[in-house]
């Protein structure tokens, strides 16, 4: 089991992954030799500074110019510090890098502001779930701007940029729920764009991934609907009460008169939500901006789409 340093559980997240004590090590290593170099250096200075001071006009200064073993010290530890902190460090970086042969691979789309996680089968979550005890690539791309995924508590980080794949691997063993942040700045919502890791036994991640393909049998359509609504993270932008927020509420839209920003009207009927679900360009409304992902109709299965149209149309409205 992996422990937390004690310095590290003072200022650190718990550390969850395999090579997260490793990180905190060399930063408690530099952070400590920082200390005590700085302690020696103010304390010498300080020193000195009393010891040596000129008392008198007829006093004279030391007579010492220059002290070369001295100097020759003062250069050679550090470097041989530099040289133990890269070779450390050098250590860290090539095992966080490589990927084990056997990792579990899963897709992680970025997108203003939600994270979608596709998975070996086809299902796609805004929830992170992963097996305890195995390793796991990520294979990372943006549909718009530049994000950046990070999970404190694995010490890992990686920059997600559009038109190109990134490469993040991890393996924990500790069960549990660990948060996921975007660290780059990518607009009015970057603040919101979080998710979490779920790590999970093998078999309740087997189960997770058969639960995404579509509804649960016996459940309403518009049930459905609402767990996709979370899991699409389509409540980052648009509410289901009435609040404003990035893009408009679905509270009430069925059935209404829609004004668009081309200055036309549409009927906000099930055929205009689907479209707008899969194709949100096509139709912006007025006083909103263009700024929704266009890669649902990949993601969403034809069952998955009926059902949050039907719960988007079950907020209420004007039939």
């Amino acid at each position: 089991m992996m422990m937390t340093p004690p310095l590290a559980a003072f200022w650190l997240p718990p550390a969850a992954s395999t090579f997260a004590s490793s990180v905190d090590n060399l930063f408690n290593f530099i952070t400590l030799l920082n200390i005590f170099f700085f302690i020696l250096i103010v304390g010498a200075m300080a020193y000195f500074a009393v010891k040596y001071k000129r008392r008198s006009e007829d006093q004279k200064t030391s007579p010492i110019r220059g002290n070369h073993a001295i100097e020759i010290a003062w250069s050679a530890i550090p470097g041989v510090l530099l040289l133990v902190i890269f070779a450390w460090g050098f250590q860290g970086f090539m095992h966080m890098s490589v990927v084990p042969e056997d990792a579990e691979e899963i897709r992680v789309t970025g997108q203003k502001w939600s994270w979608a996680f596709t998975y070996p089968n086809g299902g796609t979550s805004n929830e992170l779930v992963v097996p305890v005890g195995e390793p796991v690539q990520l294979t990372m791309s943006s549909v718009d701007v530049l994000h950046s995924f990070y999970v404190p508590a694995f010490r890992a980080k990686r920059d997600v940029l559009p038109n190109r794949y990134t490469v993040l691997w991890f393996q924990s063993d500790e069960p549990g729920e660990y948060p996921v942040y975007c660290t780059e700045y990518c607009g009015t919502s970057h603040s919101e764009m979080v998710a979490t890791v779920r790590v999970v036994e093998r078999d309740a991640y087997e189960a997770f991934m058969d639960e995404l393909g579509g509804c649960p049998d016996g459940e309403s359509l518009e049930a459905c609907g609402e767990v996709m609504y979370t899991r699409y993270a389509c409540n980052s932008c648009h509410s289901n009460d009435g609040a404003g927020g990035v893009g408009p509420t679905f509270a009430g839209l069925y059935g209404t008169q829609r004004a668009l920003a081309d200055g036309s009207n549409v009927l906000a009927d099930e055929t205009y939500i689907a479209n707008s679900i899969v194709n949100p360009a096509d139709q912006i409304a007025e006083g909103f901006q263009p700024v929704m992902p266009g890669n649902y109709g990949q993601q969403l299965s034809e069952e998955q789409l009926n059902a949050l149209v039907a719960y988007i149309t079950s907020l209420g409205g004007q039939e």
